[in-house]
């Protein structure tokens, strides 16, 4: 979901009793399309659907605190500079995505909750409660329970930091919010409880997956 045309059609299907699950990304919250007039540099911000447009951005914001928006995703896809340059003489050649997963929840504390848009607890709904139910992992998954995994986020509410290239850990030369200032900072990660990340260093090797069945959602 990406523009307030999208979202009313979900409230008239709401108002005819249809339920309808909807996701939304970062990059719609909080970019917007003047990004596209930088230039080539705006092979950047190439993906679909495209960034919108400035008055979308409350809409949607509006869409998670009224629950017609149920989950906030990333839709995580970086390349390397070099990879986007494929399409310098040819837009249609950009490769099609960008970076974001490392700073979600940063990014929805700083400029969801710290600015009044949208609650703590909404937050942790449209992060990890809403979407573990959607796929009916919960309460496996989702909730800090006796019986579920202990997925554990410890997050600093006050700590400020500057997202850049020169520190974040995605796998690109680049980042789609470079130099933005946000306040909080996720500290450590447990992981069904072991230490997943801690100090911006992974703690788990290669293999601690483990295959998790579904079971029938659960009502949002």
């Amino acid at each position: 979901m990406t523009c307030e045309g999208a979202l009313n059609k979900v409230r008239e299907a709401t108002a005819r009793n249809q339920k309808v699950l909807v996701e939304t990304c970062p990059q719609y919250l909080l970019l917007d399309a003047s990004l596209y007039k930088k230039g080539f540099e705006a092979a950047k911000w190439v993906m679909s659907p495209p960034l919108r447009e400035k008055k979308d951005q409350e809409t949607l914001w509006a869409g998670i605190k009224q629950g017609l928006i149920q989950a906030v995703g990333t839709d995580h896809c970086p390349f390397m500079w070099k990879d986007k340059l494929k399409g310098e003489d040819d837009f249609t050649k950009i490769p099609n995505g960008g970076p974001g997963l490392e700073h979600r929840m940063e990014l929805l504390y700083s400029e969801g909750v710290m600015k009044d848009r949208i609650s703590v607890n909404k937050l942790i709904e449209v992060t990890s409660t809403n979407i573990a139910k959607i796929f009916g992992l919960f309460p496996q998954k989702g909730t800090i329970a006796v019986g579920s995994d202990a997925d554990i986020v410890i997050f600093d509410p006050e700590e400020k930091h500057i997202i850049s290239v020169d520190t974040h850990h995605h796998r690109c030369d680049y980042s789609a919010y470079e130099g933005w200032e946000v306040i909080g900072k996720t500290k450590t990660v447990l992981l069904r409880g072991e230490i997943a990340i801690e100090n911006n260093n992974a703690k788990i090797k290669k293999g601690h997956g483990k295959f998790i069945k579904r079971n029938v959602p659960s009502s949002i």
